[in-house]
C-alpha cells in the first residue's frame, strides 16, 4: 500500500488538537486506575475466590500489551486517528459490558476490551509528529507521554469517591462516558494525518508477538499465586522465550514487518526502550507503596490511618506535577536535548526516592515524595517519545512508540510482581490477615532506587545528541521521507549514497558530525541514494556514511550558514574483510 506524501496534512491542525489527544490518553489511564480502590473487595463484589479475581486486573495487562504495538502499526498503515477511534470505542464497549455484571468471566471480557485502549498513546504521540510544527513539537509529547500518570494520578482519590458513596459499577459508566466524549472531540478537532507507511499488516508477526507476550507476562503478574519456581510458571517462561525467538527470526524475513527489529536494535532506539522499563519500574512502585501506607491503621505503629480518599489526594500530586513538568520539559530538551532532560529525570526520581526512605511518617510527608516523583517521572517519560521520534522514520512513528509503550507496561508489571512479592514476605500476619510492614515499604523503595540507578546508566550510554526528526515531514515511508528532507532542507547538505561503481546505495546511514565531534543529525538514504541533512549553524562538518556490504566513509564539508543547500555525493568503498 502506496500513498502519496503531501506537505501539508488535509485539515491544518488548530490549537486544540493538543488538549483533545493529551485528554484521549487521561482517559486511558482512568480507565487502567478504576479498581484500584475496590481491589481488596473484588473476590467478595464478584463472588470469587481471590486467586481467580485477579484476572480482572491481569486481562487489561495482556489485552493492553498486545493492543499496543499492534494498533501503532496499523495507524502507520491506515490512519492514526481511525486506529485512536477504534480503540476508544473498543475501550467504551468493554466498560459497558462490566457496568452491567457482576459474574467474573463477564467482568474479565469487559476488562479484556478496555485494554485495547493503551494504543491511544503511540497513536496520539504519531498524530502529533505529523502535524504539529517543530516549535510546538516537544511539549505536546511530553504532555501525551505524561497523560498515563496523570489520569492516574486525578482519576484515583475520584473512584475513591464514587467507590465509597456509590455503587462500585457507577466506575464503569464513568469510564464508558468519558470515552464517548474523547471519541466526539477526537471527531471533530483531530485531521487525519497523511503519513502512510507501505506494505501491509503483518498478520503471522502480529499473532506470534501476541502469543509471546501472553506467554511473558501471565506468569510474570500471577508467578506469586502459582510459585515461581512451578512448573506452570517456568514452563511459560520458556515457552515465551522460545516464541519470540521464532517471532524475531520471522520479523527479519518479512519485507513489511509488525515491528522492524533492524530500527530496534540501533543504539538509541534500544537503550531507549531499556531505559523505559526501568521508569516503569520506578513508575509503579510508589503507586503500590504509598496508598498502603496511608491506608493502614494507625495502631500498627507506622500506619497513617487515612480514609480512601484523603490517601488518593495524598497521592494526587503524583500526576498533576507530571502534567505541569510538560512545559519545562519543553524548555529543558530544546537547550539540552532529550538525553540529557531524561537523566536529570531520572536524578530526580532518585532523589524522591532516597529521600521518602525518610518521609513516612505523616501524610503531608508522603505529598512531598510524590510532588518529587512526579516530577522527575514526568520528565523522564516527556524524554522517551522524543528519543524515539529522533531516531526512527516518520513512516514507523506509531509502531515505534507503540513498542515504547509496551516496554513501559512491561516494567510496570515486572514492578507490580516484584514489589507484591517483597511486601507479602516482609508481612505480619494478624488473624489471618497480612499487614505489609514498613521494612517491605523502605524496601520496595530500594528497588525502585536501583532501578533508576540502572535506568540512568542506560541513559548516559545514549548518543549525546539525538537530533528530533522534523515533524513536517509526512512521506509514505522511509524512502519518501528522505525526498521529503532533500525538499525541505533550505540550509544543509543533500546528495546522494553511492557504491564503487556508482550504484545507488539505499538504507546507507549518513551522520552528520560537527567540529567538537558531536553527532549533529543522522538519515537513512532513500531508494534513489538520496539523503538530506539540515545543518544547526554554519562551518566545518564531517559526513560519515555506512551501508552493509560497503566499507565506511568519512567526507569534510563545509556549510556557510546561509539558506543556500550544498550537494555532496558520499562514494563508498567496497566492502572491507579484516584478518
Amino acid at each position: 500500500m502506496t500513498l502519496t506524501s503531501t506537505d501539508q496534512p488535509a485539515r491544518r491542525a488548530n490549537g486544540a488538537v493538543v488538549p483533545v489527544l493529551a485528554f484521549a490518553g487521561i482517559v486511558v489511564a482512568v480507565m487502567q486506575t478504576l479498581l484500584v480502590p475496590v481491589i481488596k473487595d473484588l473476590p467478595q463484589l464478584l463472588g470469587a475466590a481471590p486467586g481467580n479475581a485477579t484476572w480482572v486486573l491481569t486481562s487489561t495487562l495482556l489485552s493492553g500489551a498486545v493492543a499496543t504495538p499492534i494498533m501503532g502499526r496499523l495507524g502507520d498503515l491506515y490512519g492514526k486517528r481511525r486506529m485512536l477511534v477504534a480503540s476508544l470505542t473498543v475501550m467504551v464497549v468493554g466498560a459497558v459490558v462490566s457496568a452491567v455484571t457482576s459474574q467474573l468471566l463477564t467482568m474479565i471480557v469487559g476488562r479484556t476490551l478496555q485494554g485495547f485502549a493503551m494504543g491511544a498513546i503511540p497513536l496520539g504521540i504519531g498524530l502529533m509528529r505529523d502535524m504539529l510544527p517543530r516549535e510546538r513539537l516537544g511539549s505536546a509529547m511530553a504532555l501525551m507521554s505524561s497523560s498515563i500518570g496523570v489520569g492516574g494520578g486525578l482519576a484515583l482519590p475520584a473512584a475513591a469517591l464514587v467507590a465509597q458513596h456509590a455503587d462500585w459499577h457507577v466506575l464503569f459508566y464513568g469510564a464508558a462516558g468519558l470515552g464517548v466524549l474523547s471519541i466526539a472531540l477526537t471527531l471533530l478537532v483531530v485531521p487525519e494525518s497523511p503519513t502512510r507507511a507501505r506494505g501491509s499488516f503483518d498478520l503471522p508477526g502480529a499473532l506470534g508477538l501476541s502469543a509471546g507476550l501472553v506467554l511473558l507476562l501471565l506468569p510474570v503478574t500471577k508467578g506469586s499465586d502459582w510459585g515461581w519456581s512451578s512448573g506452570t510458571t517456568l514452563g511459560l517462561f520458556g515457552a515465551a522465550v522460545a516464541v519470540l525467538l521464532l517471532w524475531g527470526l520471522l520479523e527479519l524475513r518479512v519485507k513489511a514487518p509488525l515491528v522492524d527489529l533492524r530500527t530496534t536494535a540501533r543504539r538509541e532506539v534500544l537503550l531507549t526502550n531499556l531505559a523505559s522499563i526501568m521508569v516503569g519500574v520506578s513508575f509503579y512502585v510508589v503507586s503500590l507503596v504509598l496508598p498502603q501506607l496511608l491506608q493502614l491503621p494507625s495502631a500498627t505503629g507506622y500506619g497513617l490511618g487515612q480514609s480512601m480518599v484523603v490517601a488518593g489526594l495524598c497521592v494526587a500530586p503524583l500526576g498533576l506535577t507530571m502534567m505541569f513538568t510538560a512545559p519545562v520539559y519543553a524548555r529543558l530538551s530544546a537547550r539540552y536535548g532529550p538525553r540529557t532532560t531524561l537523566v536529570i529525570g531520572l536524578l530526580v526520581i532518585g532523589v524522591g526516592y532516597g529521600g521518602g526512605l525518610g518521609l513516612m511518617d505523616a501524610a503531608w510527608q508522603t505529598v512531598v515524595t510524590s510532588v518529587l516523583l512526579g516530577a522527575g517521572i514526568g520528565l523522564a517519560y516527556s524524554s522517551l517519545p522524543a528519543l524515539i521520534v529522533g531516531a526512527v522514520p516518520a513512516s514507523e512513528t506509531g509502531a515505534a512508540n507503540g513498542l515504547n509503550t509496551l516496554m513501559r507496561s512491561i516494567g510496570t508489571s515486572v514492578s507490580s510482581a516484584v514489589i507484591g512479592m517483597v511486601l507479602a514476605n516482609t508481612a505480619h500476619h494478624v488473624n489471618g490477615a497480612a499487614v505489609p510492614t514498613m521494612r517491605g515499604f523502605r524496601v520496595s523503595f530500594l528497588i525502585a532506587a536501583a532501578a533508576v540507578a540502572l535506568g540512568l546508566v542506560l541513559a548516559l550510554c545514549l548518543p549525546r545528541s539525538v537530533v528530533p526528526a522534523k515533524p513536517q515531514l509526512r512521506a509514505s515511508s522511509e524512502e519518501d521521507a528522505t525526498l521529503e528532507r532533500a525538499r525541505e532542507a533550505l540550509r544543509g547538505f543533500h546528495g546522494r549514497v553511492l557504491a564503487a561503481d556508482g550504484a545507488p546505495v539505499a538504507r546507507a546511514k549518513v551522520t552528520l558530525i560537527d567540529r567538537r565531534g558531536r553527532q549533529a543529525g543522522s538519515t537513512l538514504s532513500g531508494a534513489d541514494g538520496g539523503y538530506a541533512l539540515a545543518v544547526p549553524a554554519g562551518g566545518p562538518y564531517v559526513l560519515a556514511a555506512r551501508a552493509a556490504g560497503h566499507g565506511p566513509l568519512a567526507s569534510a564539508a563545509t556549510h556557510d550558514g546561509d539558506d543556500r543547500p550544498v550537494e555532496v555525493d558520499l562514494s563508498l568503498p567496497g566492502e572491507t574483510v579484516t584478518a
